[in-house]
This record gives C-alpha cells, sequence and structure tokens, in this order.
C-alpha cells in the first residue's frame, strides 16, 4: 500500500506539471503580450522551471519504492511533499482557493508522506 501512495503521488505531480506547463503556454504567456519581451521570457522560464521540478519530484517519488532504501524512500517522499506542499498552499493562496491545481498537489502531498511511513513488521 506504501508503493501505491508514492506511485500515485508521483503521477498526480507530473499530471499537475504538465497540465501547468501547457496551460502557462496556451492560455498565460498568450495573455503577456503587452509585457516586454525580456519580462515575458522571465516569466516563461520561472513558470516552466515550477513545472519542470514537480515533474522531477514524480519521477523520483515512482522510483522510490524500487530503491531498496528506506533512507532514500524517506528523503524523496520528504522532499516532494515540501516542494508539493508549498506549491498547493501558494497556488490556494494566490487564487483564493478557486483553482483546482491546489487540491491535486495537496493530495500528492499527503500520498508522499502516506508513502514514506515505514512498513509494519
Amino acid at each position: 500500500m506504501r508503493d501505491l501512495a508514492m506511485w500515485a503521488a508521483g503521477g498526480l505531480g507530473i499530471v499537475a506539471a504538465v497540465v501547468h506547463g501547457v496551460l502557462g503556454e496556451t492560455h498565460v504567456f498568450v495573455q503577456a503580450g503587452s509585457i516586454r519581451a525580456l519580462a515575458r521570457r522571465l516569466l516563461r522560464l520561472v513558470w516552466q522551471c515550477g513545472a519542470l521540478a514537480w515533474l522531477g519530484v514524480g519521477v523520483l517519488l515512482i522510483a522510490a519504492p524500487g530503491l531498496g532504501s528506506q533512507a532514500a524512500r524517506v528523503w524523496i517522499a520528504v522532499v516532494g511533499a515540501a516542494v508539493y506542499g508549498f506549491a498547493a498552499a501558494a497556488n490556494a493562496w494566490a487564487t483564493g482557493g478557486r483553482h483546482f491545481g491546489w487540491m491535486v498537489l495537496a493530495a500528492a502531498t499527503l500520498l508522499a508522506l502516506a508513502g514514506a511511513i515505514p512498513a509494519r513488521p
């Protein structure tokens, strides 16, 4: 069950990353045409950096159960929970809770932490 929680957390994180990246390119940056090119480029890079971090953490969460190390599993889960948890809180705060992204990232946070709980002997 712990492995399933880690895989689900990673899968949710990867889905969130892809949706975040695609929506940024198709909606956010299209409306950013009125700002200077340098600022628009910086906005795009920072936006996609977040998506890349979520994707990378998702891959690590999926791989963690197969690493054979409880310490690695716990640290990957803790870092994943920190990355997704901060993003969930920031999203909820910035949008007043009206955007579904914070719920997806909050679920990934909780699943990552659930996957880190040591198995009973």
